[in-house]
């Protein structure tokens, strides 16, 4: 039987859903630099104090979505080869749908995913936002995997490999549509290297 959600969470959540849905507007008609928090919060039909409370500026709003992917990553196991396999190459294999999982969840709204690296690669502060941002995937990935068993230094190679696979597919990949393809043949290429 599903458990309702109390009022005031309910509430928390309408108005995080409202003031990202306000930057997101006014960052595309206005740009980043010429919108302001209290911008956001009048759109939003918000106090700042509420704003403040889901978010410390409009940096964060720009990752609002990346964050819920996170937590998203917090809850999420494993599927092994096997007990004994505690290779690079399995580690990076078991990382694989947890990764496509994550590049779908981004691209499910195309233009928002367009909109979105747009905002980040012409802004260079919020382009070392998202460098914070890739470093903690990074340490969830190998959290998930310490917690199969691999070794710490096995787990945090592969999630590194991960990530540049990630990066790699969207750095070459210019439609998002293509960017779960784009990533999983990263990483089969990845998987490859020294084998041939």
């Amino acid at each position: 039987m599903p458990v309702d959600v109390p009022l005031i969470e309910r509430k928390q959540r309408e108005a995080r859903r409202r003031i990202v849905a306000a930057a997101e507007e006014l960052f595309a008609a206005r740009g980043f630099a010429a919108v302001s928090v209290s911008d956001i919060a009048e759109r939003a039909e918000v106090g700042r104090t509420t704003f403040f409370r889901h978010f410390g500026d409009k940096q964060e709003v720009v990752f609002a979505r990346e964050q819920e992917l996170l937590d998203l990553l917090a809850a999420e196991t494993l599927e092994t080869d096997g007990p004994d396999d505690r290779s690079a190459s399995a580690a990076l294999r078991a990382l694989e749908p947890v990764l496509l999982c994550l590049c779908e969840r981004m691209t499910a709204d195309l233009d928002g995913y367009r909109r979105h690296v747009r905002l980040v690669e012409d802004h260079p502060e919020l382009g070392a936002r998202e460098g914070v941002k890739m470093q903690v995937v990074t340490e969830r990935l190998t959290d998930l995997l310490v917690a199969q068993g691999w070794a710490g230094g096995t787990a945090t190679f592969a999630a590194e490999i991960a990530l540049a696979c990630y990066r790699t597919a969207r750095r070459t990949s210019p439609d998002p549509a293509t960017l779960v393809a784009a990533t999983r043949t990263a990483i089969h290429h990845a998987l490859g290297l020294g084998t041939r």
